[in-house]
């Protein structure tokens, strides 16, 4: 999705309007494959199914904003591993307000992720449009995200509303969570220009939908300590596609390959520990 973006934002630099039209096509997708898959009326409640819209609201909400702008004053490849550190911080929110305890695995995990992070930062070749900025994005992006995660994994154990409803419930809140964003910011005219954008920013939009489904059946279905080290390894995946799609635009180097490397080995061993 990160590189889907890159792509788009070379057509048009939009990153509120991106993150509207992103959305809003991530809920049609996350929407038509809940009618495929026939919920149950119990599934349905509205009692269930609130909580999933203030999930929305954290994240994509203002995180998609965010998100989209790292990418386009950083790059893809680096916002990626940026994000790759999610599970530091969801740990770390975790031992302040669940009060979970600090253990070796936990450390271990941190001081590679941290590595990983020196790695990134003693880059010395970056692309010419880079930003510092972007990695200021992709590091707030990244704590929103994080807490989404935190309260998602409550939500799942206390409701019995099924993924494939919660997912559009709450990429419907993030979307009217955008639309207010717009709307408050720049009056009535945003709209005039979503015609014009939408084309570039709808296949980031499917990868989304489908990532994000994909997302809310695993954590209801699989144990964290199998779906988190997995998600962490998004970052090398964000680095290969911008390897294989944007080639030398990124500049991919051996600093944020092996950054990218350390990240993923932090998040999976403090995924695993969770």
């Amino acid at each position: 999705m990160a590189v889907a973006i890159r792509i788009a934002l070379r057509r048009t630099d939009d990153p509120a309007l991106g993150a509207l039209v992103t959305s809003s096509t991530a809920f049609l997708v996350t929407t038509v494959i809940a009618v495929a898959s026939r919920p149950p009326a119990g599934s349905l409640d509205p009692g269930e199914l609130w909580p999933f819209l203030v999930a929305g609201l954290i994240a994509p909400g203002i995180s998609q904003i965010l998100f989209i702008s790292a990418v386009r004053e950083a790059g893809a490849a680096r916002t990626a591993v940026v994000m790759g550190a999610a599970p530091l911080v969801s740990v770390g929110i975790a031992l302040v307000v669940l009060d979970e305890p600090l253990s070796g695995p936990l450390i271990a995990g941190a001081a590679l992720i941290v590595a990983g992070a020196i790695a990134l930062a003693g880059e010395r070749i970056r692309p010419a449009d880079f930003r510092r900025l972007g990695i200021a994005f992709a590091v707030a992006a990244t704590v929103l995200f994080a807490i989404r995660d935190n309260f998602l994994r409550w939500l799942v154990g206390e409701t019995d509303a099924r993924a494939l409803v919660t997912a559009p419930v709450s990429l419907a809140a993030g979307t009217a969570t955008i639309a207010l964003y717009l709307l408050i910011s720049r009056g009535r005219g945003w709209a005039a220009g979503l015609r014009r954008i939408a084309p570039s920013f709808v296949p980031s939009g499917l990868l989304f939908g489908v990532s994000y489904a994909s997302l809310f059946e695993a954590y209801y279905r699989g144990r964290v300590s199998v779906v988190a080290p997995l998600v962490a390894t998004e970052s090398l995946w964000g680095v290969l596609f911008s390897v294989l799609f944007l080639r030398r635009s990124e500049l991919v180097g051996r600093r944020l390959v092996l950054g990218a490397v350390l990240i993923v080995a932090g998040g999976a061993v403090i995924g695993a520990w969770r």
